[in-house]
């Protein structure tokens, strides 16, 4: 049980000429947890950033491009990562407004208004993220059956989509696991906090 159960906990068993008080304590406590759960959002959206992008070091990206270049896809590749670079930056600008807009919100509604709204940028975030990757891996399996079609029977086409399908599905998977262990226990908790905040009502 955390801080905030436990100020709920003393509030809901205390004196009722006092439970005005009380309430603003525990919503005080409650919009200072969300505004560092909205802080950490933005925080690891950054790390990740870095660290992804760490990892082109480690790939030989001339080989990478040479393939794509082989099957067509040089010019897609490389617009699509500019662009999905450009909406990157855009998620975490909002993560960072969200965080500002919350750490300055005074009002009850306005905070919770401010939750629901950082959860949805979240979400959304993630939805691009793995519907970009799955994008790029059906693209590229078209381009390659689209290379080699002359060369192909029907049963080596179905085997091929049927094999990149598994892949994308193991790959999405193991995205959105990762994704779980870094969003998800934070919306769980902002998720919370929101449920909480409803509980008081308009107090200020």
């Amino acid at each position: 049980m955390d801080l905030l159960d436990n100020y709920k906990k003393a509030w809901e068993n205390q004196p009722e000429e006092a439970s005005k008080f009380s309430s603003l304590e525990i919503y005080k406590l409650a919009h200072s947890k969300s505004s560092s759960i909205v802080k950490w959002i933005f925080i690891i959206g950054i790390l990740e950033f870095v660290i992804l992008n760490s990892l082109y070091f480690f790939v030989d990206m001339d080989e990478a491009y040479a393939e794509y270049k082989k099957i067509g896809l040089e010019s897609f590749i490389f617009y699509s990562q500019i662009l999905a670079y450009v909406i990157i930056f855009y998620f975490l600008i909002m993560f960072y407004l969200n965080y500002k807009k919350i750490s300055t919100s005074d009002s009850t509604r306005v905070l919770m208004k401010k939750i629901i709204k950082t959860r949805k940028t979240v979400r959304n975030y993630v939805i691009f993220n793995l519907g970009y990757m799955a994008l790029i891996m059906f693209i590229v399996m078209i381009a390659e059956i689209n290379l080699k079609f002359e060369d192909l029977n029907t049963k080596q086409i179905l085997l091929i989509i049927l094999l990149t399908l598994v892949i994308t599905l193991v790959a999405l998977g193991i995205l959105w696991l990762f994704y779980q262990l870094l969003y998800g226990i934070l919306l769980r908790k902002l998720k919370r906090n929101y449920k909480e905040i409803a509980k008081l009502g308009n107090i200020n």
